[in-house]
Formats: C-alpha cells, sequence, structure tokens
C-alpha cells in the first residue's frame, strides 16, 4: 500500500514512516500542510496519516482536499487533543479514523491496515493463490507451508502482485505502488525485487514476464 505520512514533528513523521516501510508499505513524508496539497495532486494514495494541526496549511483543509480530489484515500487523523469534541469535529471533515497523541505504534498500523483495505476494493487480509498464503497483518509468506523469508520490498511486490489477480501489472505500477516517491523511474529494483522474489518462491514459477507489458502472478 501507498501511505502519505503528514506531520510537522520531524522526529515523529520520520519514525512513523520508518516502521511503515519496514512492513512493506511505500511511505512518503511531509511536514507541512502545503506539502501534503502538493503531493495529493501527484500520487493516488492508499491512506493519508495527517496531523490536523500543521502549519501553512491546517490539517483541516488538508483533509477536505483529500475528499474533493475523489480518489480512494482514507484518511487516519492525529492530534494531542483529547477532548470528544475535537475528535467529533475531525471526523465531521471526513477523516475515517482519528488517533490522539500519544499513541502505541502497533495501534497505529493496526489502523492504517484497517482503513487501506477499505480504501480498495474489499479483499480478505490474508490472499492465498496458487499455493502462495500472504497474511498482511501478521506481514508473513507462505507457499505449500513453507515459510518465505521475504524482505519488505519483496512482500510489497508480491502483494501488489496477488491483489492483481491474475491481470498484467507493468513495472511503472509497481514502482507506484511499492517503492516512495524518491524511486528512479530507470532503475531497475523492479526487476532486482521480482527476480529475488521468483528465486525465494521457487518451483514452479508463478511470476510471468509478460514482454513489452510486465508481469503476471499465475495459479
Amino acid at each position: 500500500m501507498r501511505v502519505l505520512v503528514v506531520e510537522d514533528e520531524r522526529l515523529m513523521a520520520d519514525t512513523i514512516a520508518e516502521g511503515l516501510r519496514r512492513l512493506s508499505m511505500a511511505v512518503d513524508v511531509v511536514y507541512d500542510g502545503a506539502e501534503a496539497l502538493l503531493r495529493i495532486g501527484v500520487h493516488d494514495y492508499d491512506v493519508v496519516v495527517l496531523d490536523r494541526d500543521l502549519p501553512v496549511v491546517h490539517g483541516d483543509d488538508v483533509c477536505r482536499a483529500v475528499l474533493s480530489a475523489g480518489g480512494e484515500a482514507r484518511v487516519l487523523m492525529l492530534t494531542a487533543a483529547a477532548d470528544v469534541t475535537d475528535r467529533v469535529n475531525g471526523l465531521g471533515l471526513g477523516a475515517d479514523d482519528y488517533l490522539t497523541k500519544p499513541f502505541a505504534f502497533a495501534e497505529l498500523v493496526a489502523r492504517v491496515q484497517a482503513l487501506a483495505r477499505r480504501a480498495r476494493p474489499a479483499l480478505p487480509p490474508v490472499l492465498e493463490r496458487g499455493g502462495v498464503v500472504l497474511d498482511l497483518p501478521r506481514h508473513q509468506a507462505a507457499r505449500d507451508g513453507r515459510f518465505l523469508p521475504l524482505s519488505p520490498k519483496e512482500f510489497a511486490v508480491l502483494e501488489v502482485l496477488m491483489r492483481a489477480e491474475g491481470t498484467v501489472v507493468s513495472a511503472e505500477d509497481l514502482l507506484e505502488k511499492a517503492w516512495d516517491e524518491h524511486a528512479d523511474p530507470f532503475t531497475n529494483a523492479v526487476r532486482v525485487a521480482v527476480m529475488t522474489l521468483r528465486r525465494k518462491l521457487g518451483q514452479p514459477q508463478l511470476i510471468e514476464t509478460v514482454p513489452g507489458a510486465g508481469y503476471r502472478f499465475g495459479s
């Protein structure tokens, strides 16, 4: 999944992003509302983790912009205010969920994962295809009962391919969905990740290369 973290406390923002990246999420980070508006206009996000009290452009206005963009992004609003009225107002703006600071990182992850499942057509948290089981909440993968020691990027690529349900996914789409905005569009990272993923999946091969189009996960 692709996540935008909008938080003016840089240490908190970077810590959240690093933790989510370890769970194979592609994460972009900005530190004010104006930068958030720019990113929302360029990228399609599954979840926006949004601090409400932002400089330059207030978090409320960013939330409205996410809604007016008409995409599938879900908003998890963060705030230091524990007042019920404040939470109600935030939800009234269109935020999908609300989390008060300080919070446990495990709870933030659980809420982000739950919102991401709502941001796309309903799919189970555990994906199964071709003998491969991808357990998203536990961040575990197995084939025919054999544990697969996947890197975060390999896990992310496998998730994108399995979610495509047999349709072809281009290298550009994989780069967009499994890497963050700093990825070089001319890099061979996708090819390398697919190559190592194939090796770990073993035989018979499940990832097919479709010349000139991309990759497809077979059954």
